[in-house]
C-alpha cells in the first residue's frame, strides 16, 4: 500500500510481487480500521535512525 502511494500508481499498476492488487485493495480499509496502519506507522516513528522519515527529491512528487 505503501509502495502504491510513494509511486503513485493507480491500485491495477502494483507489481505481482505484491499479490492480486484488488486483494491489496481491500486489505487497506480494513487495516485502517483496525489500527494496523497506526501501528506500523508508530513502529517506525520509534526507531531512533528515523530513516523511513525522511523526505527528498526522490519521494516528493509535483503534480
Amino acid at each position: 500500500m505503501l509502495y502504491r502511494y510513494r509511486a503513485g500508481i493507480p491500485w491495477r499498476d502494483l507489481p505481482a510481487h505484491f499479490g492480486d492488487w484488488k486483494n491489496v485493495h481491500r486489505r487497506l480499509p480494513r487495516w485502517c480500521e483496525t489500527g494496523v496502519i497506526e501501528r506500523i506507522f508508530r513502529y517506525l516513528a520509534a526507531d531512533h535512525d528515523n530513516k523511513y522519515m525522511m523526505i527528498d527529491s526522490t519521494i516528493v512528487r509535483a503534480h
